[in-house]
C-alpha cells in the first residue's frame, strides 16, 4: 500500500525487469507420458485419433477434424504471449539406437523435434507450410537411455500450426520401461465443506500416482489415498487418478464424484469469523497523513466491513518488533485521542465490524530473519492487538520483505528462513487469539500470480526472487485465512490462465487474476506442483479507490463489470473464467481516505451491487 501517489522505484524496477524478459520466457516443459512399445516402434497416438491422449499440451491445444493429413484428426495449438504452444510426451527406447522421428506440419515456424536422446537432441522446422509439409529428423539414443521426448511446436506471435501423422520409428521400448497399468477402485472418503479423502487400488510398477480434479491435475501422491484441500463448499467435483512410473502415466482411471459439504461459516469458525456473506474492506490512514486528509475512526461510514490500521511498522527491518504510532496532531489536525479512538474501535465492534492492525505498507519492511525475530513480532505485535482490542492481523509485506533464497522451489515445504518464520508466527498469533482471530493478506501481484510463471527459477526481472514469495505462506495458512485481498494494482503485465499477459486498467486484468486463485495453478509450469484454489469466501479484490490512490484504477462500471463475470458469468469480456463464484467475499481498496476524498464512489458502487 501507498503513503503517497509515488509508485515507487521497487515499482520502476518490477516494470522495467518484465519489459526486458518477456521475449525469453521459456514455454512449458512440464511432461506426461502414456507411450507404449509397438512392434515398429513407440506407440505416440500421433494421429491424434484419440484426442491429446498421452500427449501434455498448451492450453491452446485441441484436435481438430479440418484440416487433417491423415484420419480424421489433427493437432491444432495456437501461440500466445511467451507460450510457443508445444505439445509433447516421453516414450520408451532402447538405448544406443537409431530412430527417425517424422510428422507432417501446417503453418508458419513449425517445430518438431526429440530431446533426452542422450547423444545430440536433435530438431526440424519449417519457415513457411501453406500446406501439409513433412518433417523428418533422426538421432541415436545414449549409451543408458530408455527414454527420450518428442515434441512440436510453433512461435510466437505466429498463429495457430497443425501437426498430424507423427511417428518414432526404432526398435521398441525396454522391457519394464512402459508405464503402468490405469487404476482401478477408485472411491471417496470423508468429505467436507473443503476437502475430499480418496482411495483406490495398488497398481504393480507404479511409483507414485497422479490426482486430477476435473480433468486438471492438482496433485501428486506415493501412495494409494490422499486427501484433496482447497475445495468450495457445496460443490461438485468429479475426481480421477493416473498410475506414473518413469515411462509415464497410465490412462487416468474411472471418475468418482463428490460434493463438498456447505460452507460452516459463522462467527467463530476461524475462516469466517462472523463477516458478512459480501464485505468490503478499506485502509485507515492511522499514522501517517497524505492529501487524502485524516479520517477519524468514528466518522468511518457502516458500509466498511473491516478496517485495516495502517501501519504497524517495525523498529528495523530485522528485528521483529512492531510498533504502532498514531498520527500525531501536528500533521493529522483533529485526530482524536487515543480514548477516543479506542472506544470508537469498539463502538464499530458492536456493530459487528472487524478492526485489525495492518503490519507492512510501502514504508515497512519486516524481515523475520531469525527466530528471535519471530519470538518478538509475535510479542510486540499481540501488545497492539491487547491495547486497542482488535479482532486481528492484515500482513500486508511489500518490497523485500519477502524473497525467495536458492534452492527454495517448492512452496509446499519452504525453506527460506524469512518465509518459515512467518508462517510460524502467523500459526503461534492465531493459537494464541483461536478461532475469532482474522488474519488477512494483501500482497501484491508478483508475490503470487507471478509465481505462475517463475516461482523459484530465478528467471525474472533480473534474478528476483520475490515472484510467488508468498505463495507459501498463503499454502500454509490457508486453513487460517480469513481474507486474501492480492492488490491488482501498481502492477506490471501478469500472464493468466490463458497464457496471455493482462494489463491494469480494465476488469479483464481483476477477473484473470481473481480466477487464478479461485481456480488453482501450477507452478512455474510445474504441473506436480500445483497452488490449489482458495474458497471463494476468503477472496477479496484488491483495487485503488481513486486515481489519486495507485495506478491501475477502473471506474465504478468496471468494477461492476469484474463483479458480474466473477459472480454471475456475465459481461466477462476477453478473459474466459473456469467457474462462477457467488460466494466471493468481496472488494477491498486502498483506501478508505482516499474514497472519501472522492465523495465515497467506491463504497456506494459495493453498496448498490451487493445491496
Amino acid at each position: 500500500m501507498e503513503r503517497d501517489r509515488r509508485s515507487g522505484p521497487a515499482v520502476r524496477r518490477l516494470l522495467a525487469g518484465l519489459t526486458a524478459t518477456l521475449l525469453a520466457v521459456p514455454g512449458i516443459t512440464a511432461l506426461s507420458s502414456a507411450a507404449r512399445a509397438a512392434d515398429a516402434g513407440p506407440a505416440l497416438n500421433g494421429g491424434f485419433e484419440s484426442g491429446l491422449d498421452g500427449w501434455t499440451c498448451t492450453p491452446t491445444a485441441k484436435t481438430v477434424t479440418s484440416p487433417v493429413h491423415g484420419g480424421t484428426a489433427a493437432l491444432q495449438a495456437t501461440p500466445a504471449g511467451s507460450d510457443n504452444a508445444q505439445c509433447a510426451r516421453t516414450v520408451s527406447v532402447q538405448p544406443d539406437s537409431q530412430y527417425t522421428l517424422s510428422g507432417y506440419v501446417r503453418g508458419s515456424y513449425v517445430y518438431l523435434g526429440a530431446s533426452g536422446t542422450g547423444t545430440t537432441d536433435t530438431s526440424a522446422w519449417t519457415q513457411s507450410a501453406a500446406d501439409w509439409q513433412q518433417l523428418t529428423t533422426t538421432f541415436r539414443t545414449g549409451a543408458a537411455t530408455t527414454e527420450v521426448t518428442v515434441y512440436t511446436h510453433g512461435w510466437y506471435g505466429t498463429g495457430a500450426y497443425y501437426a498430424d501423422d507423427i511417428s518414432l520409428t526404432g526398435p521398441p521400448g525396454t522391457p519394464g520401461q512402459q508405464p503402468p497399468a490405469t487404476p482401478a477402485g477408485l472411491k471417496t472418503g470423508t468429505v467436507t465443506a473443503t476437502t475430499v479423502d480418496l482411495s483406490w487400488s495398488p497398481v504393480t510398477g507404479a511409483t507414485g500416482y497422479a490426482v486430477y480434479r476435473d480433468g486438471t491435475k492438482v496433485q501428486a501422491a506415493t501412495g494409494t489415498s490422499t486427501t484433496v484441500t482447497g475445495l468450495t463448499p457445496a460443490t461438485a467435483y468429479s475426481f480421477q487418478v493416473a498410475a506414473v512410473n518413469a515411462a509415464g502415466e497410465s490412462a487416468k482411471s474411472a471418475a468418482a464424484v463428490a460434493t463438498t459439504a456447505a460452507d460452516p461459516g459463522g462467527p467463530g469458525n476461524g475462516q469466517n469469523p462472523g463477516l458478512p456473506a459480501h464485505a468490503l474492506v478499506g485502509y485507515l490512514h492511522a499514522s501517517f497523513a497524505n492529501g487524502s486528509g485524516y479520517t477519524r475512526m468514528a466518522d468511518v461510514p457502516d458500509s466498511w466491513d473491516v478496517i485495516d490500521l495502517a501501519f504497524g511498522e517495525p523498529t528495523s527491518v530485522t528485528s521483529g518488533d512492531i510498533r504502532f504510532n498514531r498520527c500525531p496532531v501536528t500533521e493529522c489536525p483533529g485526530v482524536e485521542s487515543d480514548a477516543d479512538f479506542k472506544a470508537a474501535i469498539k463502538a464499530k465492534q458492536a456493530a459487528g465490524k472487524k478492526v485489525l492492525i495492518s503490519i507492512g505498507g510501502q514504508n515497512g519492511q519486516v524481515q523475520l530473519t531469525t527466530t528471535a525475530a519471530r519470538d518478538t513480532f509475535v510479542s510486540s505485535v499481540s501488545k497492539i492487538i491487547d491495547g486497542y482490542g482488535l479482532d486481528g492481523l492484515d500482513i500486508d509485506f511489500e518490497g523485500h520483505s519477502l524473497s525467495l533464497d536458492a534452492g527454495d522451489t517448492d512452496f509446499r515445504n519452504p525453506t527460506t528462513p524469512v518465509i518459515v518464520n512467518l508462517i510460524s508466527a502467523l500459526k503461534t498469533l492465531k493459537a494464541r487469539y483461536g478461532g475469532k482471530f482474522v488474519l488477512t493478506m494483501a500482497p501484491e501481484t508478483f508475490f503470487v500470480q507471478m509465481g505462475y510463471q517463475y516461482y523459484g527459477t530465478g528467471k525474472w526481472g533480473g534474478q528476483d526472487p520475490r515472484c510467488g514469495a508468498y505463495l507459501p505462506v498463503i499454502h500454509a495458512l490457508r486453513d487460517d485465512l480469513t481474507l486474501l485481498h492480492v492488490q491488482d494494482y501498481n502492477s506490471g503485465p501478469i500472464m493468466g490462465l490463458d497464457n496471455q499477459y493482462h494489463s491494469m486498467g480494465g476488469a479483464d486484468f481483476h477477473i484473470a487474476m481473481t480466477d487464478m486463485l479461485l481456480t488453482g495453478f501450477p507452478v512455474a509450469g510445474d504441473t506436480t506442483r500445483v497452488f490449489p484454489p482458495l474458497r471463494p469466501d476468503q477472496v477479496g479484490i484488491g483495487m485503488p479507490a481513486s486515481t489519486q490512490a495507485g495506478n491501475g484504477y477502473v471506474a465504478p462500471a468496471e468494477v461492476t463489470r469484474t463483479l458480474d463475470c466473477l459472480t454471475r458469468k456475465t459481461g466477462c469480456g476477453s478473459y474466459t473464467t473456469h467457474g462462477t463464484w457467488p460466494g466471493l467475499r468481496g472488494l477491498m481498496t486502498w483506501s478508505i481516505n482516499w474514497d472519501r476524498f472522492g465523495d465515497w464512489q467506491f463504497q456506494k458502487n459495493f453498496d448498490a451491487y451487493f445491496g
